[in-house]
């Protein structure tokens, strides 16, 4: 089995993102309960769990949303690309076939002569 090193990195990435918004969603946590000074240490300890779960929970759903708009915008963009290099080919080969075409008529003129 080989190893595809971008698909590697890319993991290595994504597992280094979702712990720092883990961290972030940690931090967060904390500051909100340190606004509430009157909880009593099991119950900052619940609102941290539970604030952490639904920040962890809407990032993944965000995440979620980004990757499907993710692969329809590179669906619609290799759908332009590959309509932008047929048109780029038909033209050069147009052009070519228009400079075969003089280059013939002119050669075919000068032969007459």
């Amino acid at each position: 089995m080989q190893l595809d090193p971008e698909r590697t990195l890319n993991e290595i990435e994504g597992f280094l993102l979702w712990e720092a918004e883990k961290d972030r969603a940690r931090t967060r946590a904390q500051e909100f309960c340190d606004g509430l000074p009157w909880l009593t240490d099991s119950q900052r300890w619940e609102v941290e769990v539970r604030y952490c779960q639904d920040q962890r929970d809407a990032s993944r759903a965000y995440l979620e949303r980004i990757a499907v708009r993710s692969a329809a915008l590179r669906t619609e963009y290799d759908g332009v690309y590959r309509a932008l290099r047929r048109r780029l080919i038909t033209a050069v080969l147009s052009g070519s076939v228009a400079v075969v075409a003089l280059f013939a008529v002119t050669a075919f003129g000068l032969a007459v002569r």
